[in-house]
């Protein structure tokens, strides 16, 4: 048989055997039949065309980067995206910015190191609640979706937890036009696009993340009756109602024709669980072989595997009668998750690490199953608080207090104080307390011999936040206000002064008296 028919038959794909050197290839059987050192579809012989969805938004994992977040609001950071919003979006990506501390996102993410935050409502200052603070990010696409096709949106959402994370609805919308992003300049309280012109809710889907600290992947499925050039992502167009500040995140934005995803692998269950599997859409005019980095699994011809294989490169191939089709590769790999928990005891107390009962401080490991059943390797640092002292040198304002805890001490001296830490250990704290007064002359003479030249508070600086002094004439006009007064500029005779001094401490006390100006 002639090297050119081989290469024939090969394309078509399995539709007749392939003799090489005598003998047989057969692509689905997992034996290396012609003897090449190569098995299945790792032989050119059973190539066939793989079939992918690849996503019209650029840069759809967020793994593309103009520079590397160092804060919230930095989307512009993710190469391509567009802040559409006046309430910014967040770009977390492992190079740098990991989050917000109250809002962390589910580890690991989806696919790469980037994503994107976003809330749907906040409260500001945990007493204002802006329901229709609503954050969004857009992006112009990289080809339009056309008028009366058919095009499938799928996306994963991340999920704080329960309560910062409730369910929401996430909404997909269009417009024909790059020049609508962003929408809403100026106005924080615009809200969805759709509050404008040019814009098109083009579909909308319901997701929990349960407890939350999970991705969900979903997906919404459109048909645009005008043709899309721009998209929008975010929540819901209702104002919210929640009494807290919520949160989400997104990853792996894939918008592609419908029919592309006809032979893409899906999860079925957390790839943590024993009984997790993989399947492509169902048809009943395709044959299904699936392959486990390119060697044909035996008796795995259905739409879904029959059993976990484990970790690998997984590919299934689908033949209609007339040509041969692989999907693209999915890899099972399983996540592990890294925690580094610092915990602290009082001495004589243990804690409960695994199989260990530890009582010394110092660093442990093991590895753990989470509730996904994921490895989870847990780095442990342990704090354990004996009993010892603190030494405290404080200083205050005679006839001021200076508090421990619930103890107020006034007089100058040596102090022993046990306390309780937050966690119930007893501590030791020992106060060296002394008093400071502060004197104020009666009497000042501003005629430049060096002496009582000006008028101010005898204060120790070390102690004094600030001083405000105001002085008076006889008739009750205010002749200076400052730290030091000259006097230069008034007559001989009486005036009468308020003093105010803040103190390091955090206390004030207010002076009042008169004193003489003499020249």
């Amino acid at each position: 048989m002639g090297r050119g028919l081989r290469r024939l038959l090969g394309l078509i794909c399995f539709l007749a055997p392939i003799v090489v050197f005598g003998q047989i290839e057969i692509c689905d059987n997992g034996i290396d039949d012609d003897q090449d050192g190569l098995i299945d579809l790792n032989d050119d012989d059973c190539a066939c065309t793989v079939i992918e969805p690849v996503s019209v938004i650029p840069n759809p994992s967020f793994e593309d980067m103009n520079c590397c977040p160092t804060e919230r609001s930095q989307l512009e950071c993710a190469d391509l995206w567009i802040q559409a919003s006046e309430p910014t979006t967040d770009y977390i990506h492992n190079c740098g910015w990991g989050g917000r501390d109250e809002f962390l996102p589910p580890q690991p993410f989806p696919d790469g190191d980037g994503i994107m935050g976003f809330r749907d409502g906040r409260v500001r200052n945990n007493t204002t609640a802006e329901t229709n603070w609503k954050e969004y990010a857009g992006a112009c696409l990289i080809s339009p979706l056309l008028a009366g096709s058919t095009y499938r949106f799928e996306f994963d959402v991340g999920f704080s937890d329960s309560q910062r994370s409730p369910p929401l609805d996430i909404t997909f919308f269009g417009t024909s036009s790059c020049d609508n992003l962003p929408f809403g300049v100026g106005d924080e309280a615009f809200g969805c696009p759709t509050n404008g012109p040019d814009w098109l809710q083009l579909g909308e889907v319901s997701v929990s993340g349960g407890t939350g600290n999970v991705w969900v992947n979903t997906f919404i499925e459109i048909t645009p009756d005008i043709d899309i050039a721009a998209i929008a992502i975010g929540p819901g167009c209702s104002a919210g109602s929640t009494t807290i500040s919520t949160y989400y995140f997104f990853d792996n934005l894939l918008l592609a024709d419908i029919e592309s995803f006809d032979f893409e692998i899906s999860e079925n269950l957390h790839p943590c669980n024993d009984n997790f599997t993989l399947s492509v859409p169902s048809n009943d005019a395709f044959e299904y072989q699936w392959y486990k980095s390119g060697v044909a699994l035996s008796g795995e011809v259905f739409p879904e595997l029959t059993q976990n294989y484990g970790e690998g490169i997984y590919q299934v191939r689908v033949l209609d009668g007339a040509s041969c089709r692989v999907s693209m590769e999915y890899e099972y790999v399983l996540p592990q998750v890294n925690t580094f928990p610092a915990v602290a005891i009082c001495e004589g107390e243990y804690y409960d690490f695994g199989d260990l009962r530890i009582t010394e401080p110092g660093s442990y490991l093991d590895t753990f199953k989470n509730v996904n059943n994921c490895d989870s390797i847990v780095a442990l640092e342990l704090e354990v608080i004996g009993l010892g002292y603190d030494t405290v040198e404080a200083s205050v304002l005679t006839g001021q207090a200076f508090v421990i805890d619930d103890n107020d001490f006034f007089l100058q001296g040596e102090y022993e104080v046990r306390l309780v830490s937050s966690i119930g250990c007893d501590s030791l704290v020992l106060l060296r307390l002394n008093n400071f007064n502060v004197y104020i002359p009666t009497a000042f003479s501003p005629n430049a011999d060096g002496v009582n030249d000006t008028f101010f508070p005898f204060v120790p600086a070390e102690e004094v936040e600030s001083i405000d002094m105001q002085v008076f004439d006889r008739w009750g006009g205010l002749v200076f206000q400052g730290e030091r007064w000259d006097g230069r500029d008034q007559q001989a005779g009486v005036y009468v002064y308020t003093i105010n001094i803040d103190f390091v401490g955090g206390y004030s006390r207010l002076f009042n008296g008169a004193l003489t100006l003499v020249k």
